[in-house]
């Protein structure tokens, strides 16, 4: 059996980890604000960008971690159509969530029904992803752990749905991220907590990627993805900002009888 290493950097994967998936959720909470404040193209546009977000802060925090993980006696490789295909379920399954929240009328079989889903969906990118793990040997699973880390993906989805729904305050979508991306980090380390690995030495190259030719290029392209669409939704007028300023246009065009407002 080889010995597992979680954490081969120190504290600066599980830190960095955590970091994505904080960003993520919380861009995730505030663009569904947005959305439910929105109709037509404009919620849509929203709910797409809040899926997104979700969806890569989750998957950049798993594979950030995973540039930590390490056994003794194997290298480690990623199969790489896998490991795009765990980005994939991982954004298609919170697009079905958040869209289910963002449309649906009955918003407590919604957030029912999507914190299932999602939560289901972000387990299968997890495990989807150890399965692109390439090494010499054997991966085994604890069964126990295996269910208690579905189960706290389900809580932490259903939970973010809920926030998306009664949560509109910058202080406390800033306090429901922190707390969202301590639930998918703890989804995250039960669920390695329950590999085990048995390793048969060879020499034989193993196929697929390695961590620092693959994972770590894509992950820092997402993070920066997740930084820029910040910057954005950041500077991009709500709602209420847009139709105060529309508000205040009328205002003037009144009192100037039609005309533009002279400047100075």
């Amino acid at each position: 059996m080889g010995h597992l290493d979680h954490a081969a950097f120190g504290w600066l994967t599980p830190v960095l980890s955590y970091a994505m998936a904080c960003i993520g959720a919380a861009l995730g909470l505030r663009c569904t604000v947005r959305a439910l404040g929105a109709t037509g193209r404009s919620r849509r546009n929203w709910l797409v960008t809040a899926a997104s977000a979700i969806g890569t802060g989750i998957w950049t925090m798993h594979f950030v971690a995973m540039l930590g993980f390490g056994v003794s006696g194997t290298d480690i490789r990623y199969d790489v159509p896998l490991t795009v295909l765990s980005l994939l379920v991982a954004m298609v399954v919170v697009c079905a969530g958040v869209f289910a929240v963002g449309y649906s009328r009955d918003r407590t079989r919604a957030l029912l029904i999507g914190g299932l889903t999602t939560g289901l969906g972000v387990a299968s990118m997890h495990y989807l992803g150890m399965a692109a793990v390439r090494l010499h040997g054997d991966v085994t699973y604890d069964p126990m752990l295996v269910a208690l880390s579905v189960l706290i993906a389900v809580v932490a989805a259903t939970a973010a749905l809920w926030a998306a729904l009664n949560i509109e305050s910058p202080v406390a979508v800033t306090l429901a991220s922190l707390v969202m991306g301590a639930a998918v980090s703890s989804m995250h380390y039960t669920a390695m907590f329950a590999v085990d690995v048995h390793v048969t030495p060879s020499r034989e190259a193993l196929p697929g990627a390695t961590a620092m030719q693959f994972i770590f290029p894509l992950a820092v392209g997402l993070g920066s993805y997740l930084f820029l669409t910040s910057a954005f939704v950041a500077l991009s007028p709500t709602t209420g900002e847009r139709e105060a300023s529309a508000s205040a246009q009328q205002t003037v065009e009144r009192a100037t009888g039609g005309r533009p407002a002279r400047t100075v």
